[in-house]
């Protein structure tokens, strides 16, 4: 049994993983004012972060057509697969999912659309685990049973600067509490749940990241419990080395994937959010 694992461009994963475990990335669509570019097909990571310095005008994000997911389930179908599972950046802040959906409805095959109720780090993870169950020949309804177990212990904080890319984004959901006194104090969000929750406020930079530092701390005191497949994703955050250092004692750095935020996710937190995506452990 052969089973393809699609995903899409908010779960920022390398090319390097991707391509290694055979999976599927849909592009999101991200523009700037009157120009719009495919996710990581017409837009690099790089050249995001340099247009979004330079450009007056915030960045907006805009879901893949059911046609582009369309496309990819019916090449893997025609390629022989026996199911597809596609496990897509959370309904609560995108319409992606919702476009998988309609792309799968187009195609005789077993298509599974999975709202992964995440972002980034924690999206990714559920992405490689599926894709690592699927190449040791797990079934699509065990890889399904996987990604929904993980999904229900996985969580995504972060620290972000300034709270004016999710309210011009419309993405500020629980948060709105925090707009009062943006300006005098540094936001803690919650994702964990797919939408946008106020966690916390800190006075200045490096309490936000201790704040983050003591999420984890508390979870591995706990007896039987800590976290697994941490994540520490960043949008070219200068001090992230910072929060690394702060992490070490408590998790093992080796263990730690490190990676950038891409532009879905980047131009809704804005410049320099830090998110922390782990797994309860079981």
């Amino acid at each position: 049994m052969t089973v393809r694992i699609v995903t899409d461009s908010a779960c920022d994963l390398t090319d390097e993983e991707a391509s290694s475990l055979g999976i599927d990335i849909v592009p999101l669509s991200i523009r700037f004012g009157d120009q719009q570019f495919l996710d990581r097909e017409e837009l690099s990571v790089d050249d995001f972060y340099r247009r979004m310095a330079a450009s007056d005008d915030l960045p907006q994000t805009a879901a893949p057509a059911p046609g582009a997911f369309e496309a990819v389930f019916r090449r893997r179908i025609a390629e022989g697969a026996d199911g597809v599972v596609c496990i897509n950046l959370s309904s609560g802040v995108s319409a992606t999912m919702q476009s998988a959906e309609t792309g799968a409805r187009e195609i005789t095959g077993d298509i599974r659309i999975i709202d992964s109720r995440s972002v980034t780090g924690g999206l990714g993870t559920m992405v490689l685990a599926a894709a690592e169950a699927a190449g040791n020949g797990a079934s699509a309804d065990e890889v399904v049973a996987l990604v929904e177990d993980l999904r229900a212990r996985t969580r995504v904080y972060a620290a972000i600067d300034t709270l004016e890319n999710l309210k011009k984004g419309g993405r500020i959901g629980g948060a709105q509490a925090l707009l009062g006194s943006m300006l005098a104090i540094k936001p803690l969000i919650d994702m964990s749940t797919g939408v946008v929750e106020e966690a916390g406020r800190q006075r200045t930079r490096r309490k936000s990241l201790a704040w983050l530092r003591d999420k984890v701390a508390e979870l591995v005191a706990e007896g039987g419990g800590g976290v697994e497949r941490l994540s520490v994703m960043h949008a070219k955050a200068d001090d992230i080395d910072v929060l690394l250092d702060m992490l070490a004692p408590l998790v093992d750095p080796a263990a730690t994937r490190v990676g950038l935020i891409g532009p879905v996710v980047a131009s809704h937190g804005g410049p320099g959010v830090v998110g922390l995506c782990f797994t309860l452990r079981a």
